[in-house]
């Protein structure tokens, strides 16, 4: 049961008894003079002052016409963000917001990958899905065993599905799509051939059992296992929720006011949660303060605490917010560092006063600047190492621009949700082959006599054909935007023969394992497969073998025309629909 996987920008694979395999591979310069600078207005001498020789760096900016810096407020700040207040970073940050310094820390550059795993990859339908990826310039990650049959380009990692604890989360990182081809052995009683010729074959009845872990093992708990692994990495088809809904509000995100009294400003704002005031009288969030340029100031934010784990945002395109606007423009910052002064890939966005609006920021729109300025030779946006969000209100855009929304004064923006999101038409994540037949062991009134070995002998097999049913649920359930294929009995013979696309599990039949490793392929690029359940079998009977003349090989399929013609959801006899 052992398989391995390995790391590179390429698909993974894994062998059919349950393992999985993997391979073949801004700143603006702030200079602040007290005394003599044309920044402040003459000081004006008076005999009430004549007692004092004197003046303090906090009465000369009085007298100047500014408001004093709180620098309680700013020492607060720190602590908030950064723990303990260590006297010697606190200087730190005073000079280094005067003299506009370079952030301390360079952030990583982010490692493109577009990577599909395929399980089952030493099997009869996922060599072949692993042959079609490279065909297609996809490479891919294997096993040992699958050197031979795929090649030695490959790096290995071990893991198997039905060992949770062998599925290290580190294994899929940069993985984007799935196509399981696992399955619970079956093979004849009597033996098989060393290349399992009885098993292929795929027609002729021999009597069967089951070789290696149980079907629960493999097709309900292993699929629990890797679905568990690779959910991060493939991504949510409603998106993943950063921060919203009654049980996140006030959870792991912890928002802190973070505004221009770093730079000696005295702009104020802070955090709230109102029970009632999202447009659903639900709990929102609320970003509100007041926002001055006095001491050179002009922003307002509240920031993050920095995640105790990097969020992996990687299959996502982007983040959405809801926000009740005001007709202002807001920035959206999100870091992929946890120094508290470094670069911030952000995103300006305008707000519609008074209206309930969502609002979708590519991570492609996001621009890395530091201190209003940006950083043209920073590294790329690393959707998979955020670490804290930020929301702001300034008087400023970037490179010495104003926001043409900026008022000094109160301002509110409540905001219900942020989640990132994948971007439309969503196209399946997970393509997961099954088997006709899984419905109709207990279904009532079925002729079990004019049906397939395995609807017959079901429980004699430790009730595969159930445990596929329920592995196939857990797949529904995930909210993984998936494809599931239902093959009637495979046969060893070449792609080509017209097909039959059908639902509600009624159909017998054969079909290719080759036409079943082109419609997995296919349905990863269709919109049309999202959510889709179906059978499919070849027009050629039983009696009739298919084969292909070289000389005049048959057309490619669109398989995108069987997959319009299909309804989403669970689509079976069982369920009535």
């Amino acid at each position: 049961m052992s398989c391995c996987a390995a790391s590179s920008s390429s698909p993974v694979l894994a062998n059919p008894r349950g393992g999985f395999a993997a391979s073949c591979s801004t700143r603006r310069n702030h200079r602040v003079i007290f005394l003599g600078s044309r920044q402040f207005s003459p000081i004006i001498y008076s005999p009430a002052r004549r007692a004092s020789s004197r003046l303090s760096r906090r009465e000369v900016i009085a007298f100047a016409g500014q408001q004093s810096w709180d620098i309680g407020r700013f020492v607060r700040t720190l602590y908030f963000f950064n723990g303990p207040p260590n006297p010697l970073k606190i200087v730190e940050s005073i000079l280094s917001s005067f003299t506009g310094s370079a952030p301390g820390e360079v952030p990583k550059k982010m490692e493109s990958s577009d990577v599909v795993l395929v399980t089952g990859a030493t099997g009869g339908v996922g060599r072949r899905v692993v042959d079609i990826l490279r065909n297609k310039g996809i490479p891919a990650r294997n096993e040992e065993k699958a050197r031979s049959m795929l090649g030695p380009d490959v790096d290995l990692i071990i893991g198997d599905v039905t060992k949770e604890n062998s599925l290290d989360p580190k294994y899929f990182k940069g993985i984007k799509k799935v196509v399981n081809a696992v399955s619970v052995i079956v093979g004849p009683k009597e033996g098989d051939t060393p290349d399992r010729q009885k098993y292929k074959q795929g027609i002729k009845f021999f009597e069967p059992e089951i070789k290696g872990p149980s079907p629960e093992m493999v097709e309900y708990l292993g699929m629990q296992n890797l679905i568990n692994a690779v959910k991060n990495s493939v991504g949510l088809t409603e998106g993943k929720l950063l921060f919203g809904g009654t049980g996140n509000l006030s959870g792991k995100i912890v928002w802190g006011a973070l505004d221009d009294v770093v730079m000696g400003g005295v702009s104020e704002s802070t955090f709230q949660i109102q029970p009632t005031g999202s447009e659903t009288d639900g709990p929102t969030g609320l970003f509100k303060g007041t926002v001055s340029t006095s001491n050179n100031g002009g922003f307002t934010s509240i920031r993050t605490k920095n995640f105790t784990v990097p969020e992996d945002l990687s299959a996502y395109d982007g983040i959405e917010l809801r926000v009740k606007g005001d007709g202002r423009r807001y920035k959206l910052i999100v870091r992929t560092s946890f120094e508290w002064d470094t670069v911030g890939y952000i995103a300006s966005f305008d707000t519609t006063k008074g209206e309930w609006q969502s609002v979708k920021l590519p991570f492609s729109s996001l621009n890395p600047v530091f201190r209003a300025r940006t950083m043209p030779d920073a590294a790329p946006f690393d959707a998979s190492n955020v670490t804290s969000l930020q929301l702001m209100f300034s008087k400023f855009e970037y490179d010495g621009k104003l926001n043409p929304t900026f008022t000094e004064g109160p301002f509110e923006l409540p905001f219900s949700s942020i989640r990132a999101y994948i971007n439309e038409p969503i196209t399946p994540r997970f393509v997961h082959v099954s088997s006709a037949g899984v419905t109709r062991p207990e279904r009532p009134g079925l002729d079990l006599s004019k049906q397939p070995p395995a609807v017959r002998m079901n429980k004699e097999l430790g009730s595969i054909l159930t445990y596929k049913l329920k592995g196939e649920d857990l797949i529904r359930e995930s909210g993984i935007p998936y494809t599931i294929v239902r093959p009637c009995a495979l046969t060893e013979e070449p792609a080509g023969a017209d097909l039959i696309f059908d639902q509600g599990d009624n159909i017998t039949g054969k079909i290719s394992r080759e036409e079943i490793a082109f419609i997995c392929v296919a349905a990863l690029a269709s919109p049309n497969a999202v959510e889709k359940t179906f059978e499919v079998k070849s027009t050629v009977p039983f009696s009739e073998p298919f084969v292909v003349d070289p000389s005049n090989p048959p057309p490619e399929k669109d398989y995108d025309v069987y997959f319009k013609e299909l309804k989403a959801g669970i689509t079976d006899s069982v369920i009535g629909i």
